[in-house]
């Protein structure tokens, strides 16, 4: 069978990361493989060496309304003689998933990424009745979300949990390439993401505030990048924390990165979900978050990390000072989060799960 992804997204994220695996993993397996994507993305850059075959096409909110573009993709699909189709954006799913209606796709799969309630709109609910065979979800807070709105938008049964995996043979294979200098007796601190609102990256900012009332020695590192960059570090200036928290920009180096810091700190309002939760983990960071959405599926509370409510950035620092203070307890937390995504989120339980529920469903 064919299985064409379909991933419009010019910006690289949990969705863009997953796609490329997961196809490239199946072509290394000998499924026919086909990606569409956008030319000026960084899942079309990572493509254009993996052996498969890619087109490019762009996507707004508005394309549905554009025949000619569902026509295209017809006969695209057609070609291809595609036989399962994965989408992985609202916008993508209302041009693709009509072209592939048009053309007889046997499976039109939404892959579901955002634990953001779908909205209960007139042409959700046609998309979700007619359209959509299947739902991969990325976490049980992701399924929940998707009938949030609507209980009746789409048959529960039909909605398989897949967690994202990880190829922990490209971290031990890794070369360090970049690391963060610490002072003697420095504790630092890492946080990664987008500078998007959802990241919240501003209590970031507060945290190190806290901490220097504290007056423990310590240093922040906010890798990424995005449009709220500037805003974060005109902050950081404002709240006369700018010699504690650094902006090194986006970090291709997640084993640099992650060996530099002694835990990490994530301030997102949601999460599919976390990448970044589980890849700091893996290299036995412990993690302290907000107690929201997928976050609880990967954090066991004090064996791996701590969870706060929503918002609470004293109890991150109250957190972080008992990490400071107890190196003993940040060791076995570290190797409790290892443990667990080892076992249970492998790239090659993902696959053989992608792989069950493509021939299976």
């Amino acid at each position: 069978m064919a299985v064409l992804f379909f991933n419009s997204s010019k910006t690289w994220g949990g969705g863009e990361k997953w796609h490329f695996e997961i196809s490239s993993d199946l072509a290394a397996r000998g499924w026919k493989t086909v990606m569409v994507t956008n030319r000026e993305s960084e899942l079309f850059s990572r493509l254009k060496n993996s052996g498969q075959k890619v087109y490019n096409i762009k996507i707004t909110n508005l394309s549905f309304l554009n025949p000619l573009k569902i026509f295209r993709l017809k006969k695209l699909f057609l070609a291809e003689e595609t036989d399962r189709l994965i989408i992985n954006l609202s916008a993508d799913l209302k041009v693709a998933g009509l072209a592939g209606k048009l053309a007889g796709v046997k499976r039109i799969i939404y892959r579901r990424g955002s634990a953001i309630p779908i909205k209960n709109s007139l042409l959700n609910r046609f998309l979700f009745r007619y359209i959509v065979t299947d739902v991969i979800a990325n976490s049980e807070e992701t399924k929940k979300t998707i009938n949030a709105n609507n209980p009746s938008l789409f048959p529960n049964e039909k909605i398989r949990v897949i967690y994202n995996g990880l190829d922990f043979s490209v971290y031990d294979h890794a070369k360090i390439t970049r690391s963060f200098d610490r002072n003697p007796g420095e504790f630092v601190i890492g946080n990664l993401g987008r500078f998007v609102k959802q990241k919240a990256q501003h209590y970031m900012v507060e945290l190190a505030v806290l901490l220097k009332q504290r007056k423990i020695p310590f240093k922040i590192i906010i890798g990424g990048d995005g449009p709220l960059k500037d805003e974060l570090a005109l902050l950081a200036s404002a709240r006369k924390v700018q010699d504690v928290v650094l902006f090194p920009g986006f970090i291709t180096d997640i084993k640099g990165f992650m060996t530099s810091i002694d835990v990490f700190v994530l301030t997102s309002l949601w999460e599919g979900f976390g990448y970044v939760i589980a890849e700091a983990m893996y290299f036995e960071k412990p993690v302290v978050a907000f107690n929201v959405s997928s976050n609880p599926e990967l954090i066991i509370n004090k064996k791996n990390g701590f969870l706060t409510r929503l918002g609470d950035i004293e109890t991150m620092a109250e957190n972080i000072e008992f990490f400071y203070h107890n190196h003993d307890l940040l060791a076995d937390m570290g190797k409790f989060g290892k443990d667990f995504v080892t076992s249970r989120l492998s790239i090659q339980k993902t696959v053989s799960e992608v792989i069950h529920f493509l021939e299976n469903q």
